[in-house]
């Protein structure tokens, strides 16, 4: 397989694999067993049943959650940049589950030159589904109602403190931190939604650029630099506003590089299926840059990304005799399906995009 390295952003710092091959990969190793808007433990324990004999892939239990579902750590690679992964840590966001789980595919069931380097210069461990109680009631909090992303500090649930514990263990010098976004998020300066946003967190209000924010901010120019090949002109730049009590501006203060991805919409793909190629094919383009470069310190065209802000809502309804009006999905779990009802939103509709138009004849 040849590896095409490409060097077309402005910092000149890309290692990349072909668009082609990219999304060649993505495609071909989606686990569909695994698929929706609805994971949970169950799902990944299923999965994992298939590594039980894997060379590449180990996995354990390395603790439980506030209800007592099972919290797991895949380890992947032996060589000394080391790399902690978690998803789901909000329990209605499951993309960047079902990312890692096609990447663990990828890397279980595939041998080629991109696997080959990453294993040999990454340790990577991955816990997956952080919040398995939250996962189980499609919320964003843990069973005790809380916010394991704004938990950082104090610390109160079992699964905060874990999450801490591995990291003090485990002294990775990357972090990645999966999350979903809303469907209002666009592209500044675009008609396009934020299909993709990404995140070098700050480390303290006046969110200066400290040597741990500039590693973090070379991963994502690498990863920004294919995407925007892929999906143009669909890549944000979430806010970088400091919140004290948050997982990645706390990570990032005490010198882990964190990149915080936010899986957000495509058009038509509210189950976020193909939004889960293109987070996979981000995982994979930042590990393969982190394997194959020795110096981070290059970041100035991170700030070339542009913002997200929220310049969408799902649906305009259009009337020919009376006002147009706006919907926004609410997600609402069902018989273990969600749901996306329309709720009437009151906004200025010249101001906004909408995912979907109806025209109504009444």
């Amino acid at each position: 397989m040849n590896l095409v390295f490409l060097f077309e952003n402005m910092d000149n710092i890309d290692t990349s694999i072909t668009i082609e091959l990219a999304t060649k990969i993505a495609k071909e190793y989606k686990d569909t067993s695994v698929k929706g808007r609805y994971i949970t433990i169950e799902d990944l324990e299923k999965f994992l049943i298939k590594l039980n004999n894997s060379s590449k892939v180990s996995f354990k239990i390395i603790g439980k959650s506030e209800e007592n579902r099972n919290i797991y750590q895949i380890k992947i690679g032996k060589g000394s940049k080391k790399i902690l992964i978690w998803t789901q840590m909000h329990g209605n966001e499951c993309t960047g589950t079902k990312s890692a789980i096609d990447l663990i595919n990828f890397i279980n069931t595939s041998n080629n030159e991109i696997i080959d380097q990453i294993l040999t210069s990454c340790t990577i461990k991955i816990i997956p589904i952080l919040n398995p109680d939250g996962a189980k009631y499609f919320t964003r909090f843990n069973a005790n109602k809380i916010d394991l992303n704004r938990d950082a500090v104090e610390r109160k649930a079992k699964e905060s403190i874990l999450l801490r514990d591995i990291l003090d263990d485990f002294n990775p010098e990357f972090c990645f931190n999966l999350h979903d976004q809303r469907t209002i998020f666009g592209v500044e300066g675009t008609n396009n939604p934020a299909t993709i946003s990404f995140l070098a967190p700050s480390e303290e209000e006046t969110r200066k650029v400290t040597k741990t924010r500039k590693k973090t901010m070379n991963i994502i120019i690498a990863m920004n630099a294919l995407l925007q090949q892929i999906i143009p002109k669909h890549v944000g730049r979430y806010t970088d506003t400091f919140y004290p009590t948050a997982t990645g501006d706390n990570f990032q203060k005490l010198g882990y590089s964190t990149v915080l991805i936010e899986s957000g919409h495509y058009k038509d793909d509210y189950q976020r299926e193909k939004v889960r190629e293109f987070t996979f094919i981000s995982i994979l383009q930042g590990l393969y840059h982190i394997s194959l470069t020795n110096s981070f310190s290059v970041f100035n065209s991170y700030f070339k990304i542009p913002e997200n802000n929220e310049s969408f809502r799902d649906v305009l309804y259009r009337y020919q005799n009376k006002p147009d009006e706006a919907f926004q999905f609410e997600e609402i779990l069902q018989n273990s399906e969600v749901k996306f009802i329309p709720k009437k939103v009151n906004i200025d509709i010249s101001k906004h995009f909408f995912h979907k138009e109806i025209d109504f004849v009444r």
